[in-house]
């Protein structure tokens, strides 16, 4: 891909779209949904677009777990089985993504937005733990449908796949919201990295606003590791329900 050239005020703009979008992922998922739009903005066609932003995923992804451990919030031993089904999605997803036209790509990723605000809307469950104690995949089988299924859609498309995550890994294997954060990045480093060594093979990446992003995500990430431990559940939750409302209006409008 060839490089992007970027005035100061375009990587100023950039940056700060990294910043906010971390945060908004390290706390929940979504903000795929504020960079994607904004790398467009930038001249970048959809598919390039959705390569780009996945250094930044890996990134940030690495920082937000270091933090996360870092705060005796990580469930180590819940890793392993959660990574199988999504790894093996996001590689079928990724795929999927370097092959479909990016006319066809645009109108698909804004569709998926809207209907990631309606899941918000209408199943607000999906991120309260369910009674009793944590299940694991293979005690939960249908999460490994979850699972996978969500590792397609990130690989895929990336932007709001934090909350297909939490809905399995807190309605289904019941995860407190803050450990299912910090697993629910632990995940995302697996399949970003499959996704964004796919994306490179494709010449789907261009460097330079990959930097940008990369960079001023390590920031957000540190910032929303703050900002998690310290709001309460259901706040998050309301938290989670407006950066998906109003990443998707400007996803629609753009």
């Amino acid at each position: 891909m060839r490089a992007l050239e970027l005035s100061y005020e375009s990587l100023a703009i950039l940056a700060a779209a990294g910043v906010l979008a971390t945060v908004v992922n390290v706390m929940a998922g979504g903000g795929g949904m504020i960079v994607l739009p904004a790398l467009m903005a930038l001249g970048l066609p959809a598919d390039v677009a959705n390569g780009t932003y996945r250094l930044g995923v890996v990134t940030q992804s690495v920082a937000g777990t270091a933090a996360f451990h870092r705060q005796g919030k990580l469930d180590t031993g819940s890793i392993v089985p959660i990574l199988i089904p999504t790894v093996l999605g996001a590689t079928v997803g990724a795929l999927l993504a370097t092959w479909i036209s990016r006319e066809l790509l645009k109108p698909i990723m804004l569709a998926t937005m809207i209907v990631m605000a309606a899941l918000i809307v209408f199943r607000k469950r999906t991120l309260i733990a369910g009674d009793g104690p944590t299940l694991t995949p293979s005690e939960a089988p249908r999460s490994n449908v979850g699972l996978f299924f969500a590792g397609v859609y990130g690989g895929f498309i990336q932007a709001g796949v934090g909350f297909l995550l939490l809905g399995v890994l807190v309605g289904t294997l019941r995860h407190s919201l803050i450990t299912a954060n910090a697993l629910k990045l632990v995940v995302t480093l697996a399949f970003g990295t499959v996704s964004l060594g796919i994306f490179v093979w494709a010449g789907m990446v261009s460097w330079t606003p990959a930097i940008v992003l990369a960079v001023s995500s390590i920031v957000g990430a540190r910032l929303g590791v703050r900002l998690v431990l310290k709001v309460p559940a259901v706040g998050l939750r309301w938290f989670v329900f407006v950066c998906v409302v109003a990443t998707c209006i400007v996803a629609w409008l753009r």
